[in-house]
């Protein structure tokens, strides 16, 4: 799918994080890229300026609201595959300003799907979805070891696999547990070829952290800046964390096997071998960036799960995904970008160290 012809490949916030690694990757391996963003995002139009430096004219960009039914469709118009990452992408924002969460999330993913269902050739469409379509986990008995939580019995070992119901908390996770279904939905009902991924956190290289929504690079800006950093809840909830690569193989693997895995939904995050509590991130950054972070703390946000690993079995079986890069690793390389990106020093000492 990827090669068969020089039509363009459309990646829908195509300028934000994972949008422009995606971007970079296809435009690297020859494929023409349609860059559709809004560019609303602090920082995502150096992601854009960066893009176009390193491909030329393979990057064509279209500076357009996804809300926009006329320009989705043009931007659509001649799309060989189309990869849906624009969103609203935070659970605060969403709890002040439901309905244009909804508008963004349903209304803008209804825009792509029936952009390519009124074209007489079958485009796929591969869409970025989120682990909170499953809730809070709530009925999960938990413990508590040390500075994290944890579920008893095998799923703490396995992690949260695609038989898991779902269950949409806050009006994020209802918007985009609606778009993950209108999706599946278009493939049974109008035959475009489709696949969902139900994201954990990714992380990596490009990433604009903030408080709201790409906590990895947000904790490491504030600690290499020397501020300090909010914890909601206790600090001991977590979360399985992927490299923003491996992500990227993933999504491209699944265009590549659209056929094999049309109408299917997989839960992409780093496994349990990547699963991390925010309190022992932070003490591995203090040794990576070599400085001390002050911590604070309040209360819970709205639908935070004190515990979420995905079981990445089925995406790894059906893509031929290798495993994913281990997470100091990959935390490192982080600091290291980030530190260069923002002229701030980094200890190289505890870097080496913390890499090992």
């Amino acid at each position: 799918m990827i090669g068969r012809d020089d039509r363009p490949i459309l990646i829908t916030g195509g300028a934000g994080f994972i949008g422009s690694n995606l971007a970079n990757r296809l435009a690297g391996s020859g494929a023409e890229v349609i860059v559709f963003d809004a560019l609303s995002r602090p920082g995502v139009e150096r992601n854009l300026a960066w893009l176009k430096e390193r491909h030329g004219s393979k990057i064509t960009s279209i500076t357009a609201d996804i809300r926009d039914e006329d320009e989705v469709v043009r931007a659509a118009s001649d799309a060989k595959a189309v990869f849906h990452l624009a969103a609203q992408v935070a659970v605060t924002t969403s709890m002040v300003d439901p309905r244009e969460d909804f508008e963004i999330n349903i209304r803008g993913t209804v825009n792509v799907l029936d952009a390519l269902r009124n074209r007489t050739d079958r485009v796929p469409v591969i869409f970025a979805s989120t682990n909170k379509v499953y809730g809070d986990l709530a009925d999960l008995p938990f413990e508590t070891d040390g500075n994290r939580h944890s579920p008893i019995g095998d799923v703490a070992m396995l992690g949260v696999d695609e038989s898991r119901p779902l269950d949409f908390h806050t009006p994020y996770g209802c918007s985009k547990g609606a778009a993950d279904q209108y999706v599946l939905d278009y493939s049974r009902s109008f035959g475009i070829p489709s696949a969902v991924f139900r994201m954990s956190c990714i992380y990596g290289q490009r990433q604009m952290g903030t408080e709201d929504q790409g906590w990895v690079a947000h904790f490491l800006i504030r600690a290499l800046e020397g501020k300090p950093i909010t914890l909601y809840g206790d600090g001991k909830q977590v979360r399985d964390i992927l490299d923003v690569s491996d992500a990227v193989d993933a999504y491209v693997g699944a265009l590549r096997n659209i056929d094999r895995v049309n109408g299917r939904a997989f839960n992409l995050g780093g496994g349990p071998a990547n699963a991390v509590s925010l309190l022992q991130l932070i003490d591995e950054m203090r040794l990576i960036t070599g400085r001390d972070v002050d911590v604070g703390f309040e209360d819970w946000r709205p639908g935070d799960q004190r515990w979420y690993v995905s079981n990445t079995a089925a995406a790894r079986s059906a893509l031929g995904l290798a495993d994913a890069r281990p997470w100091r690793d990959g935390v490192a390389r982080l600091a290291g970008w980030l530190a260069q990106e923002r002229n701030l020093q980094l200890t190289p000492e505890p870097l080496a160290s913390a890499a090992e």
